[in-house]
């Protein structure tokens, strides 16, 4: 078992056991030998009521995801090419996909035996909309690992707090397919407006100063999760240190407290013969006192 697989378990676990199963995941992995994974794994948070629904319709109907995000596509070419008839034909697509999931979160909530308020229900339809809208969030959202629920917002996706969520990048294969498709619509216009030289010259310039600027931000983040996974390793292992020295400090109380105890009775046991001892010698006395 590596790391991914440990967290595909671990989101697929029933809510009120993330915490007991993420623990026993970590240890299998240290016994395993790998403590980055073990660490890794602790760092993960557990998600609230609507992200645990929506990674667990994301688990049971993949394929209705699949259909979510292929439609936002749909959206999204139909929204640069300004197609008005075609957003006008997608919309109701969109509203009964969204209400057959909603509908299936439902059932398979209820299969669960987890109760879904009006509010979770709300926010399971904004994660999913959030998803169709957002490819970094649709992406999120299938590989069914949320620890909060999605809002797109108008220029971005936050989570249930409100914050910038951190979903991760599209993937390299349909980052590709979006580039290409961007590739093609724009050799067409410049066939027909016959584009000079310099004005493509600036496009592809502008363009890899973006791939620099995402691939330098890339290696930050890169950094960044490294920096955190050793300071998490450092003070797992500092923890483990005084672990260990606790456990010897109470087995040295233990030592000197059972040897107060055995030399308190030692104590006990020779004022007790001196006593006798003393007693003793005044009736020995006394008996020579009487020769």
């Amino acid at each position: 078992m590596d790391f991914e697989e440990a967290a595909s378990r671990l989101y697929a676990a029933p809510a009120a056991d993330f915490i007991a199963t993420r623990n026993e995941l970590a240890k299998e992995l240290k016994a395993a030998g790998d403590q980055l994974g073990s660490t890794r794994l602790k760092a993960l948070r557990k998600p609230t009521v609507a992200a645990w629904l929506a990674n667990l319709v994301a688990r049971e109907q993949p394929d209705d995801i699949d259909d979510l995000l292929a439609l936002g596509d749909e959206f999204r070419e139909a929204t640069a090419d300004l197609d008005g008839e075609r957003l006008r034909e997608l919309t109701p697509k969109r509203h009964k996909l969204l209400d057959q999931l909603a509908k299936s979160a439902a059932r398979l909530s209820e299969r669960e035996g987890q109760k879904v308020s009006a509010d979770v229900g709300q926010k399971l339809r904004e994660t999913l909309d959030a998803a169709l809208v957002d490819p970094a969030a649709g992406e999120a959202v299938r590989e069914g690992r949320l620890t909060s629920a999605l809002r797109h917002v108008g220029f971005g996706v936050v989570d249930e707090s409100g914050e910038p969520s951190n979903v991760r990048p599209l993937t390299d294969e349909r980052r590709k397919r979006a580039e290409e498709r961007r590739a093609a619509a724009k050799v067409q216009p410049e066939k027909e407006t016959g584009a000079s030289a310099a004005e493509k010259a600036k496009r592809e310039k502008a363009e890899r100063e973006e791939e620099e600027r995402e691939a330098a931000e890339k290696a930050a983040a890169k950094k960044e999760f490294e920096d955190a996974v050793a300071a998490a390793e450092a003070a797992e292992s500092t923890v483990a240190d005084l672990s260990d020295q606790l456990d010897a400090a109470r087995e040295a109380l233990a030592d000197a407290q059972e040897a107060v105890h055995r030399i308190g009775d030692e104590l006990d046991e020779a004022r007790k013969a001196a006593r006798d001892a003393q007693k003793e010698s005044r009736e020995a006395r006394k008996r020579y006192n009487r020769l």
